[in-house]
C-alpha cells in the first residue's frame, strides 16, 4: 500500500517552460519562417535504422514524468520517483526535443545511467524548409550526435503530424513525407543506424476521415517502428475504441508499435480514470505486434488544464501499478 501512495503523491507542478516538457495533442507548433532559396536535395539515398530489437513476447512500458525541476538531475528524478512507485519495472524513459535543441545531451545520459531504454521526441519544423535544404547542418550536427551517443533510440519525427492545428507547418501529407525522407537519408548518410524511425500520428487521425492520417505515412521502407498517442476524449472513448482503428492500420504493415503517449488528461467521474486504464493492459495482450508503450504523466496548470498524474487519483495509481508489474510487460531489455 505504501509503493501505491507514494505513486499518488507524485504530482510535480512547475509554471517554467522548458525545452524538455511537451503539451498533450493541443499544443500549437509555429510554423518556420519562409526558406532562403536552397536547392532540394533529389538523391535517394537508402535507409539502414535498426534502434533496440523488439521484445519476442510482452511490451515494455515506459513513461515521460513531468519534473519539478527541468535539467537532467530533474528529469531523471522525476522518472525514477514514478517508475519505483509503480513497482520499478518501466524499460523506457522519453524525452521531448525542440526541433532548435542539441541532443542527445545530459538528460539521456542520465537516463542511460538509469539503464532505460530511450525514446526521443523531436519537433521537427516548416516541411518545405527542411525539404529545401536551409536546415540540413542542424540537421546533420543531430545525426552525428545521435551516432555518437552510440546506443539504439527510438527517434519519434515530427509525431501527431496529422493534427489540424500543425497543418500550417505540415502543409500537405506528400510535403511531410519528403521532410521524412529528407531528414532520414541525413541520418543514414551519417551512419546513425542506432536510431529506429518512429512514425507516431494520433490515433484520433484514423478514426476521423478528415485528419488523413494514412496520408501521412512514408513507406514500410522509411518506418521501423509505428506509433499512436492515445488519449480519453471529453466522451471517454475507451482505449479500444481509440486504439481499433490504428490498429486496422499497423495490422497491414509489418513493424512493431509503439504507443507514444497515453494519460488520463480528462477528470471524469469517480472510477472513470481507472476504468479506462484498466482496458490498456489486456488490449496490449490482446494484440501482440504492440511492443511497447509510454504513458505521459503531468499536471498541466496553464490552458489547456489535465493532471494526468495519480495525485488524486489512488485508484487509478492501483491499476497503473499491477498493469507495470505484470511480467508480460517486463520482457528482457537489449544488452
Amino acid at each position: 500500500m505504501a509503493t501505491v501512495s507514494a505513486l499518488a503523491c507524485l504530482v510535480p507542478v512547475v509554471a517554467a517552460c522548458d525545452s524538455g516538457k511537451a503539451d498533450p495533442p493541443a499544443r500549437q507548433t509555429t510554423a518556420a519562417p519562409p526558406p532562403p532559396l536552397v536547392e532540394p536535395r533529389t538523391a535517394p539515398v537508402s535507409t539502414t535504422g535498426r534502434g533496440p530489437t523488439p521484445p519476442e513476447q510482452g511490451a515494455w512500458l515506459g513513461a515521460w514524468v513531468k519534473p519539478e525541476f527541468h535539467n537532467a538531475v530533474g528529469r531523471a528524478t522525476a522518472l525514477d520517483e514514478f517508475d519505483r512507485a509503480a513497482g520499478g519495472k518501466l524499460a523506457i524513459a522519453h524525452m521531448f526535443h525542440q526541433w532548435n535543441d542539441s541532443f542527445p545531451g545530459a538528460t539521456e545520459k542520465a537516463f542511460q545511467t538509469q539503464g532505460r531504454l530511450q525514446m526521443i521526441s523531436w519537433q521537427g519544423t516548416d516541411t518545405r524548409s527542411t525539404v529545401s535544404g536551409s536546415y540540413d547542418s542542424l540537421i546533420r550536427q543531430r545525426a552525428e550526435d545521435v551516432k555518437a551517443f552510440g546506443v539504439p533510440v527510438l527517434l519519434r519525427y515530427r509525431w501527431e503530424m496529422d493534427r489540424p492545428n500543425l497543418a500550417a507547418s505540415m502543409h500537405s501529407p506528400a510535403d511531410y513525407v519528403a521532410a521524412w525522407k529528407h531528414v532520414r537519408a541525413i541520418f543514414t548518410e551519417v551512419g546513425a543506424t542506432n536510431a529506429a524511425w518512429v512514425w507516431c500520428p494520433h490515433a484520433d487521425g484514423f478514426a476521423d476521415p478528415t485528419r488523413r492520417a494514412a496520408d501521412y505515412y512514408p513507406g514500410d521502407d522509411q518506418v521501423d517502428w509505428l506509433c499512436a498517442d492515445v488519449y480519453p476524449s471529453p466522451e471517454w472513448n475507451s482505449f479500444p475504441d481509440r486504439m481499433d482503428h490504428f490498429m486496422a492500420f499497423a495490422q497491414q504493415h509489418p513493424r512493431p508499435v509503439v504507443v507514444g503517449e497515453f494519460g488520463l488528461t480528462q477528470e471524469g467521474k469517480p472510477g472513470q480514470r481507472a476504468d479506462w486504464l484498466r482496458e490498456v493492459g489486456p488490449y496490449l495482450k490482446k494484440h501482440p505486434q504492440i511492443k511497447a508503450a509510454v504513458y505521459f504523466a503531468a499536471r498541466q496548470t496553464t490552458k489547456p488544464l489535465y493532471d494526468s498524474t495519480f495525485g488524486d487519483d489512488p485508484e487509478s495509481a492501483a491499476v497503473f501499478r499491477d498493469m507495470a508489474t505484470d511480467p508480460y510487460f517486463s520482457p528482457p531489455r537489449p544488452a
